[in-house]
């Protein structure tokens, strides 16, 4: 279940994160007409804060009806606005950020999987199993390496293929996935579950902390290409080749973070990659030179960043109840997919009248700092607080 969850996860964010490698070659070819780099920031985020707000909702669906109902439906109608990008989106650009916009819901499966995996496993393994989970947002990385090169062959390809593989997984994810044995949906109606899961001080604080570890990382998985192309003149190509590189380090460290979460704690796993994402930010913000100090910066990011996401999640499947895994999922994932939306317009609202990425780098350093801060303070006391009550809960179960 754990495998076939994590193949639909990176299959659905393939899909998601289609445009992101165009945006930097649409300018550079004006294939769309002239384009300014606002222009391509949006192009690129737009995909993202939809699949966001999604999620708080299919999130909340998942915790109702359960992964296995909902993994093929939200790969189902993903592949609809993918064929709309094939054959009509990429006549102009509005067309292009009508397809964008619909093309978010792929982002939503991450609501899906977390709470069918967790269901799956014991709480000594969930840090762990939602981290390999959360692997499967390497699926940008298959977009990176990919999308580029079978456009330049046939510009329907990449979408032609993320479209055959979405109707793939949907047939294959029907016919085999199964919901964990025991699983109780909640009760009540869907805005009531909303509003509680949104009252949990855990929703709030794993927000934030993952608006800034995840939404780190889709900042970059989306930006990168157009920042290494400018901030560093490389080609279209080169650039998406150097983002997949960053996602893969970030998609490795994830399920790191989640075991390691496992066994020190997630406060003490999220603390330390606050504190390299903070180093790696301020390094960058002198863009120095990429082969050597830019290089090791930026891959640092991306490990903190993977470790952080998966150390998040590991946080959330102690501290919440198993039936509201989901809902709370929903928000912060949304959370998560907003902290990447933000980012992208900024940088290229600053780079436009600055004609330098330094400023930009320095506030993701600064956020940071505050994530920390709140990590070692607040977090840490709701967490402690819910290690006491599952703690006392036990014995109570275990007293005849």
């Amino acid at each position: 279940m754990l495998a076939i969850a994590t193949i639909g996860f990176a299959v659905n964010f393939w899909a998601w994160a289609l445009l992101s490698p165009l945006g930097p070659l649409f300018r550079q070819t004006g294939a769309l007409g002239e384009l300014t780099e606002s222009d391509v920031a949006l192009l690129v985020a737009v995909p993202v804060i939809v699949g966001s707000l999604g999620r708080i909702i299919v999130g909340a669906l998942t915790d109702r009806y359960g992964g296995r109902v909902m993994f093929p439906l939200v790969s189902a109608a993903t592949v609809l606005p993918v064929l709309f990008e094939a054959f009509v989106g990429l006549n102009s650009y509005t067309l292009l950020l009508i397809g964008g916009f619909f093309l978010g819901i792929g982002g939503t499966a991450f609501a899906v999987g977390v709470p069918f995996v967790n269901a799956w496993f014991p709480p000594e393994r969930r840090g762990l199993a939602i981290g390999i989970f959360g692997a499967g947002m390497g699926g940008t990385a298959i977009s990176a390496l990919t999308t580029v090169t079978l456009y330049t062959g046939s510009h329907t390809a990449p979408f032609l293929y993320a479209a055959a593989a979405l109707l793939v997984y949907a047939v294959v994810s029907w016919l085999v996935l199964r919901d964990a044995p025991g699983r109780t949906a909640p009760s009540g109606t869907l805005w009531n579950r909303l509003r509680g899961n949104a009252a949990l001080p855990i929703t709030w604080q794993a927000s934030v902390l993952y608006a800034v570890a995840f939404g780190g990382y889709v900042a970059f998985s989306v930006y990168l290409p157009s920042y290494l192309k400018i901030a560093y003149g490389l080609t279209p190509g080169d650039a998406a080749n150097r983002m997949a590189g960053f996602v893969v380090v970030a998609v490795v460290m994830r399920p790191v973070g989640g075991w390691l979460s496992d066994r020190l704690g997630a406060i003490r796993v999220l603390a330390t990659c606050f504190v390299v994402v903070a180093a790696g930010a301020s390094v960058a913000s002198a863009t120095p030179l990429l082969e050597h100090v830019g290089t090791v910066a930026f891959l640092a990011m991306a490990a903190a960043l993977g470790a952080g996401s998966g150390a998040t999640f590991a946080l959330i499947a102690s501290a919440t109840e198993p039936n509201r895994v989901g809902g709370v999922t929903g928000i912060v994932g949304a959370a998560g997919g907003l902290g990447g939306f933000v980012p992208p317009l900024i940088m290229g609202y600053v780079y436009g009248r600055t004609e330098s990425y330094a400023i930009g780098l320095i506030l993701l350093a600064v956020t940071a700092v505050l994530a920390l801060l709140l990590t070692v303070t607040v977090v840490r006391r709701t967490a402690l607080g819910a290690t006491t009550v599952g703690a006392t809960t036990a014995a109570t179960e275990g007293t005849p």
